[in-house]
């Protein structure tokens, strides 16, 4: 398989590109990453250097792609952090640009909006652009349980509501709709799950809720998922080993006491996942 993944690149630490990369090659796709912003390490820390990119540098360099024939063959194009319109509108340019060489590729966006405890942490112009032009065009999303109901303009919070909202998500556009992170009043304590739906059906998957958030968690499920989905087509399976490979992913960074993923040293999780949890069918 081949992506074309247009995100934000770090030089310490792992959040867009620098998180999705790797995961993806070890389980055999070859990715063509292309940064939005080229920075030192996350803006979590407060204070970061490096440039960022125009919608113009994007565009230039799909369009060297494009050139060498390598927007031909492409199985899906990956999306997260949208900093402004001039990105939003080069990613959809590539999309469609994507779509004209390889007809079956698949636009997965990772809705990145905000959460449930600080609310929406982009600009108003970001909330529009990603709810009114992105998300319609998107053919997989994976928004977190507050970015589903901002998009949709729902409260998800029972799993009968959350399921509503992914519905009314999948009437914007989308076919399918991850739920990275799934929080209802009745779930056993101390677990979180994760909700994928498409027109066949939903799949829950539970994990215990590790005490700790830590960047780029969403942009490795968000590429994980993509990638087994796009090769089965079978949702529940993609569930499965994602959840599998994200948790001990997580599980390993906490051990670790480290603020950054420890992608590298959680590699055969992603290439030989132990599916120790279940995606359970709730439709």
């Amino acid at each position: 398989m081949r992506f074309l993944s247009i995100q934000s690149s770090v030089s310490y630490g792992h959040v867009g590109n620098s998180a999705a990369v790797f995961p993806l090659q070890r389980i055999g796709v070859e990715v063509m990453p292309v940064h939005t912003v080229c920075f030192s390490n996350h803006t979590g820390y407060g204070a970061w250097r490096g440039p960022l990119m125009s919608g113009e540098d994007v565009r230039e360099i799909v369009t060297g792609i494009e050139e060498r024939g390598g927007l031909e063959r492409v199985d899906a194009v990956l999306s997260g952090y949208q900093g402004g319109d001039s990105i939003g509108d080069a990613i959809l340019d590539a999309v469609a640009r994507v779509k004209h060489h390889s007809p079956d590729a698949v636009y997965a966006c990772d809705p990145v909006l905000g959460n449930a405890k600080s609310g929406c942490h982009v600009a108003p112009e970001v909330q529009d652009l990603i709810r009114d032009r992105v998300v319609p065009h998107a053919d997989l999303i994976t928004p977190n349980q507050f970015e589903l109901g901002f998009i949709t303009g729902t409260s998800p919070d029972t799993l009968d509501s959350t399921l509503e909202s992914a519905d009314a998500a999948r009437d914007l556009g989308p076919s399918t709709v991850l739920v990275t992170s799934v929080e209802r009043p009745d779930r056993p304590e101390g677990t979180i799950e994760m909700l994928a739906v498409t027109g066949e059906g939903a799949w829950l998957a539970q994990t215990p809720h590790l005490p700790f958030k830590v960047n780029g968690s969403g942009d490795v499920t968000a590429a994980l998922f993509t990638a087994h989905f796009r090769r089965t087509r079978d949702a529940a399976d993609a569930l499965a080993r994602t959840t599998a490979s994200v948790f001990a992913l997580l599980e390993r960074t906490l051990a670790a006491g480290s603020r950054e993923l420890q992608l590298i040293a959680a590699q055969e999780s992603y290439a030989h996942p132990d599916l120790r949890f279940d995606a359970r069918r709730v439709r």
